[in-house]
């Protein structure tokens, strides 16, 4: 299993700190919740007891992201998840919402291929550039919910600065408007 199919374990200590295991360091819940935005996995350990952690702490970033006005979860929908605790049978909501979530990433997946395989516009000079800064839109806009969501692969990421990656797509905007006003 490669380093980024393995969920990264987190260490919880008795002071309550969260300690990465793979840099050796200490993280907040903020971090952990950019791991998890970047793709990757988490694993929360308990130290001391070994109880894995992981859930909890998942809610926690949740509840942190809609208390400071990042809402993502209506309230109609906090009411049904509260009421699935209460119904007998409320054990197919896990399913239910993980079967949902999985149609919603495949149906991303599947636009943003159709965005590039049935779009004419695709043989234009930009167009990479274009689509580029539509994927970015998209995991912004989806907050990047896993590491499949949204947005291009890591490997297909160049290794430039955002600033330059913006000034590339300027760069190509220009030349894309230079090009129509000939043809008008």
């Amino acid at each position: 299993m490669s380093e980024q199919e393995k969920p990264l374990l987190i260490k919880r200590y008795a002071s309550r700190r969260l300690y990465n295991t793979e840099t050796s360091d200490y993280v907040t819940l903020e971090d952990i919740a950019v791991f998890i935005r970047d793709g990757r996995e988490v694993q929360i350990i308990d130290l001391k007891t070994g109880d894995d952690l992981t859930r909890q702490y998942l809610l926690q970033i949740i509840a942190e992201h809609e208390s400071r006005g990042e809402n993502v979860l209506p309230v109609n929908v906090l009411n049904d998840l509260v009421r699935s605790y209460m119904l007998p049978g409320g054990g197919m909501m896990p399913q239910f919402l993980q079967s949902s979530f999985e149609m919603l990433r495949e149906s991303q997946s599947k636009m943003m291929e159709n965005m590039s395989a049935m779009n004419p516009m695709s043989q234009m000079p930009g167009f990479e550039a274009m689509q580029a800064q539509q994927q970015a839109f998209l995991k912004a806009m989806t907050g990047g919910l896993s590491g499949n969501w949204s947005g291009p692969d890591k490997e297909e990421q160049p290794a430039t600065e955002p600033k330059e990656d913006l000034d590339e797509i300027k760069k190509q905007l220009a030349e894309l408007q230079q090009k129509l006003s000939k043809l008008n």
